[in-house]
């Protein structure tokens, strides 16, 4: 009969300890639900930001919101070569009464900007939001020499 004691208790422990794990789990799993949410929320506040900031900088109707969404999405499709997907959007962007010329203006931007040299699709789609707001930006002056060539003098 001693010997019973400490089985009962070693299994109330396992028994204990086994009841606690799944709710230990559905902790982490609740924490992790409210961190993404909250990350989430976060991005849409950056997103809607994103789009008032660029509403308050254009005039017309390329700055209306749905202009700016659709519009820029256009114009990434086309630089990455994705035209059935980039002439749908366009569909829909002149659905909304957006201007077409807009498209083309900053089109042209990003491909006078020459090739992406990081191919990241933050730095694409950074280049393609700064030409949808500035489409008469000119592009950015090509890096200059730090080491002369060899067999040059100066003097």
């Amino acid at each position: 009969m001693p010997f019973r004691r400490p089985y009962a208790l070693s299994a109330l422990c396992l028994a204990v300890l086994v009841g606690i794990s799944p709710a230990v789990a559905q902790n982490e799993q609740a924490d992790k639900a409210k961190q993404q949410a909250a990350e989430q929320a976060k991005k849409e506040a950056q997103r809607l930001n994103d789009l008032a900031e660029v509403s308050k900088q254009l005039t017309g109707p390329a700055g209306n919101p749905e202009c700016v969404w659709v519009g820029r999405r256009v114009v990434h499709r086309l630089f990455q070569d994705d035209l059935d997907t980039a002439f749908r959007h366009m569909d829909l962007y002149d659905r909304f009464g957006c201007p077409g010329g807009h498209i083309q203006a900053a089109f042209r931007c990003v491909v006078k900007q020459g090739p992406v040299v990081d191919a990241k699709a933050e730095n694409i789609l950074s280049r393609v939001h700064s030409c949808w707001v500035n489409p008469a930006s000119p592009p950015p002056p090509a890096a200059a020499a730090t080491t002369p060539q060899a067999g040059t003098t100066t003097q």
